[in-house]
């Protein structure tokens, strides 16, 4: 199941468009579009619009990943063979849901190459703060994770992929408003807190768990 569903992203226009398009927006703002984002304008070696922008860059695409995981399953008529070949939903949904996290996790390495830019052009070169770089990484990929398990969740109740994705990208923008921003900014300063880790990790778990629950009673 997982590698169904990777190859199904990299044998349809999916990937590269998602991919492509997020990674065409954050090097816009850091190096060509004028404004607080832009490293050159701001005369600082660091990265931050990379790590502000992104959130509400992932909004959109974890959402726009998870939406046709099951309304497409049930509109081709394959989600009852995979019920009666599988013996677990729960299986069926988290192999869906770690191979929509696995290609988040190829979109967000090539931002790597922004750090290195940086550090190199730098004076003193390598004048970067790598352990603020690292936990904001690490506050992303936590965060990435979560915004899948919450647009997993919207793809269960929503009838529809449109409907699917517009529920997702408000569930996430709200619990990232009042949740889960606090902690991707203290990640953000390099220091791993097991707090900040274990909200990701609730929501993210909680989310699953629904997800599970509510295609159980639908079945």
């Amino acid at each position: 199941m997982y590698r169904k569903e990777l190859a199904y992203y990299f044998s349809s226009p999916i990937a590269y468009i998602v991919i492509g398009l997020y990674l065409l927006a954050i090097s816009l703002f850091l190096w060509v579009i004028p404004g607080q984002w832009n490293i050159i304008d701001s005369g600082y070696s660091q990265v931050d619009g990379l790590f502000a922008l992104s959130p509400w860059l992932m909004m959109f695409l974890c959402p726009a990943l998870t939406m046709r995981l099951f309304a497409e399953e049930r509109q081709s008529g394959t989600w009852d063979i995979l019920l009666v070949h599988t013996n677990s939903l729960s299986s069926i949904i988290i192999k869906k849901y770690l191979a929509a996290w696995t290609l988040v996790l190829i979109a967000l390495l090539p931002n790597l190459v922004h750090f290195f830019v940086v550090s190199s052009i730098a004076e003193p070169v390598g004048n970067v703060d790598g352990g603020q770089f690292a936990g904001s990484f690490i506050g992303l990929i936590l965060m990435s994770g979560t915004f899948l398990a919450l647009g997993l969740f919207a793809g269960s109740v929503g009838r529809n992929q449109i409907v699917s994705f517009i529920l997702g990208a408000l569930i996430c923008f709200v619990l990232y408003w009042i949740l889960l921003q606090d902690h991707y900014s203290a990640l953000s300063r390099g220091v791993i807190d097991l707090r900040d880790v274990m909200a990701y990790v609730s929501v993210s778990v909680a989310a699953i768990i629904a997800t599970v629950f509510i295609l159980s009673r639908k079945n």
